[in-house]
């Protein structure tokens, strides 16, 4: 096995001295060094060559792969490999290409700092991503690492937390973790104000919640009231069974057709953060209101397309599972679906009307798969006293792709 040409060396704070002999020595030996203006700034000019990060991102990776050949060093923050450049290399590169030299985490730090066990805290990064992403993560009691997008973050991220009810939760900033800068503020989401802190900085959040605070489940079956809805909308305990149905595994990609409300498709991606789905839906109001779903229920990765199916599932990334929530009778819809999926792939569809049951049934002894009839009573109030309405009854096909 050649020796890699590639390396990608973590720094922290404490800069030069802090790295490893092995880090050292990939630096010293490197023709080619890439990194943000912070770390190159460290360096002596000896008169190698010198990469500053493009915008985009991805204009680095097509120039690293055309350096193949020369010994190449990318400089990163902390450890490459935690929501940072390693990751997107090791995407588009192979891994015997590359040798990662790590620092120690800004999450990692912050447990060190805090006292807070790594394996109980919930991480994320909100640098150049949704600050919607947060609200996912909010439950009593939860403990947070934020990686922020820079100094004003913490400030905004308080007012989104007092919003949904944790305007008691502690929050501390930690900024320039492991230099000689280092520093740590305190206070509570609730009286932060428009505090700015040093634009390098990792935020701690004990959640802690008052009365009337937003907190919900990552089980499947949120309350039908989670949702901004126009009567389209997979109920509660239908969804519930649904996704049992679709039975999604970490990574793995949703299309959610005729999406209405994207309760299906959120309920997905809120399962776990890796997944990925995208809501199609052609009605214009339920786009809008797609989008304010994710937003408000922490998903807003979530990918929308305007379009009516089948023509509008052209082009998409190849599916895992779908779920087809509405339209299914419309021709070609579910054959472009079923063609769609690859070997093993799961197809979920659910139907009220007599002409959708039909079409099941007759498409059931072509797919294979199952059939079953979802009957929901729920109480409400009746005449002065409680009694049972009936909801619509479902019929749902669930087939797996041979």
């Amino acid at each position: 096995m050649s020796e890699p040409w590639l390396s990608i060396v973590g720094i922290g704070e404490d800069g030069l001295e802090g790295l490893s002999a092995a880090a050292r020595t990939l630096l010293e030996r490197a023709e080619v060094i890439i990194g943000g203006e912070r770390h190159l700034a460290l360096l002596p000019d000896d008169g190698r060559e010198r990469l500053t990060w493009p915008s985009p991102l991805h204009d680095l990776v097509a120039e690293i792969g055309r350096r193949r050949g020369q010994r190449v060093c990318v400089l990163a923050t902390g450890d490459p490999m935690h929501y940072g450049i390693g990751v997107t290399l090791a995407r588009e590169l192979p891994a015997e290409d590359m040798v990662v030299i790590p620092a120690p985490s800004a999450f990692a730090l912050a447990c060190a700092r805090l006292g807070w066990s790594r394996a109980e805290v919930d991480t994320l990064t909100l640098h150049g991503r949704p600050l919607a992403g947060l609200f996912a993560h909010l439950t009593p009691g939860a403990r947070l690492l934020i990686l922020t997008e820079d100094g004003a973050a913490p400030a905004a991220i308080a007012r989104a937390l007092t919003e949904r009810g944790y305007g008691p939760s502690p929050m501390v900033v930690l900024e320039h973790m492991g230099g000689p800068q280092e520093n740590q503020i305190d206070g509570m989401a609730a009286a932060w104000g428009d505090r700015r802190v040093a634009d390098f900085n990792t935020l701690a959040v004990d959640c802690r919640a008052e009365g009337g605070a937003m907190a919900w489940s990552s089980l499947a079956g949120l309350d039908d009231d989670a949702f901004e809805h126009d009567g389209q909308l997979t109920k509660r305990e239908v969804r519930a069974i649904t996704l049992a149905a679709l039975a999604p595994l970490p990574g793995e990609m949703l299309w959610d057709v005729g999406a209405g409300s994207g309760a299906v498709a959120i309920e997905w991606l809120r399962a776990d953060r890796r997944n990925r789905a995208i809501a199609i839906e052609r009605q214009e109001a339920r786009l809008a209101r797609i989008e304010q779903n994710a937003h408000a229920l922490g998903v807003p990765q979530l990918r929308i397309v305007a379009g009516a199916a089948p023509a509008a599932l052209a082009d998409l990334a190849a599916p895992d599972a779908i779920f087809i929530g509405g339209g299914i009778t419309k021709d070609g819809l579910l054959d472009a679906c079923w063609r769609a999926l690859p070997s093993g792939g799961r197809l979920v569809a659910n139907v009220v009307t007599l002409a959708g049951e039909e079409l099941l049934l007759r498409e059931r002894a072509r797919l294979g798969g199952r059939l079953r009839r979802i009957a929901i009573e729920r109480e409400e109030p009746w005449g002065g006293q409680g009694g049972w309405r009936a909801m619509r009854r479902v019929t749902q096909l669930q087939a797996v792709k041979p």
